[in-house]
């Protein structure tokens, strides 16, 4: 009995993919749920697993081909089982049904069994942290993080050595990716009316209120205390008083949105992506650190969802962390408005009428003229620069 491989259905944003790479060739075993091949779209990679365990019976799209929703691009007989030449490659397989392999759980916690069950990994390829050399939960999910990490550099090595020569260059293709963010931010240039607005911050109150208790919160909650989890829940506090640049322009309508999700822009190996924190309003700061933690892991592992990173009201970038001193972000469509963060530089400022050494923020705002007028924009943006260098307001939401 064979089973269609077929391409996941496509969210209504994305029209086709390029499947990138297969890890399974024709006359492989596979195991259910074992990695197939992975398809890059505008937007993510999505991995594409067995539905059933049996034989690759045939593949009918290569790599580098492009593909639709749906479409059926290998088989699985479901009753074969490898052939001679790839016997000693990979294991036979019987039957959808085979048990798992009996563990030994001497060595490791009931979660991190569960989870090395459900994934059908062996407990001697997982390196255990825990007491007398006991594998925990974390430990297996460290290794499927670097596995899928390896997963990604191999399917998409990026290429950056040039050929030996007096004046030698390369052409390289660009990805899905980087042609989707290209076109975007020539998108946003050409419809939205972007004028941005710039202003500096005294990091000194957060900087020391996060010094003196930046232990005791990751003790608490598991999560490290960064600046970002302040400045979104300065936006959250701007935007409520400002919906305008929560808004968005949809034909000649101005969409006022009731909910605050905000986009946290985030390198990847692929390039910028930009995952969307959900109802960022109602999160605690732990939440939001942990959030945008867990953005940063998956991001490096490729493993972002379409659902992570489709729709967002607002964004916020950190050109800071890469040394930053001042830039102008561009919007993200059809958000309204988007916050660029900067490094943070010493610098002589005035203070009650004397010089003083300031660790010192310059923060930009960019936006669409055509919703959000210059007078919004800059009350916007002193807003958040008055919570920043007083953070006792997000306790009273002033």
């Amino acid at each position: 009995m064979s089973t269609e491989i077929k391409v996941p259905v496509f969210p209504e944003s994305v029209t086709d993919g390029t499947l990138v790479a297969w890890h399974k060739q024709v006359g492989d075993a596979v195991q259910q749920d074992e990695l197939l091949a992975e398809i890059e779209t505008d937007k993510v990679v999505f991995e594409l697993r067995a539905l059933k365990a049996g034989v690759i019976e045939d593949i009918l799209a290569k790599a580098n081909d492009t593909v639709i929703s749906d479409q059926v691009i290998a088989h699985i007989n479901e009753t074969a089982t490898t052939s001679p030449s790839t016997e000693n490659k990979t294991p036979s397989v019987e039957t959808k049904n085979q048990a798992p392999p009996p563990v030994n759980t001497a060595s490791r916690s009931p979660s991190a069994e569960k989870m090395m069950i459900e994934n059908g990994l062996s407990p001697d390829a997982i390196t255990g942290t825990g007491k007398n050399g006991l594998i925990l939960k974390e430990d297996v999910q460290n290794y499927m993080n670097q596995a899928k990490t390896e997963s990604v550099s191999k399917a998409t090595p990026v290429e950056t050595s040039l050929p030996q020569g007096e004046r030698p260059q390369k052409r390289v293709p660009m990805s899905r990716l980087r042609t989707k963010i290209a076109e975007r931010l020539v998108e946003a240039q050409h419809t939205a009316a972007i004028l941005t607005t710039f202003n500096e911050i005294d990091m000194q109150p957060v900087m020391a209120l996060r010094k003196k208790y930046k232990a005791a919160f990751e003790t608490k909650h598991g999560a490290k205390l960064g600046f970002m989890s302040f400045f979104v829940k300065a936006a959250v506090e701007a935007l409520k008083q400002f919906p305008q640049v929560n808004a968005s322009i949809e034909g000649s309508d101005m969409i006022y949105h009731g909910f605050i999700d905000i986009g946290i822009a985030v390198g990847s190996p692929r390039g910028l992506v930009v995952p969307v924190l959900r109802n960022a309003d109602t999160q605690s700061m732990a939440e939001i650190e942990t959030s945008i933690a867990g953005f940063g892991e998956r991001a490096k592992a490729g493993s972002l969802s379409i659902e992570d990173i489709t729709g967002g009201t607002f964004s916020i970038s950190n050109g800071g962390v890469f040394g930053s001193l001042l830039s102008t972000p561009i919007l993200n469509p059809p958000q309204s408005a988007i916050l660029g963060m900067h490094k943070i530089e010493p610098r002589p400022v005035v203070v009650d009428n004397e010089i003083v050494i300031r660790p010192m923020m310059y923060a930009a705002l960019s936006y669409d003229h055509r919703i959000v007028d210059g007078r919004e924009a800059v009350q916007f943006l002193v807003t958040i620069k008055d919570i920043i260098e007083d953070p006792t307001r997000l306790l009273l939401e002033i």
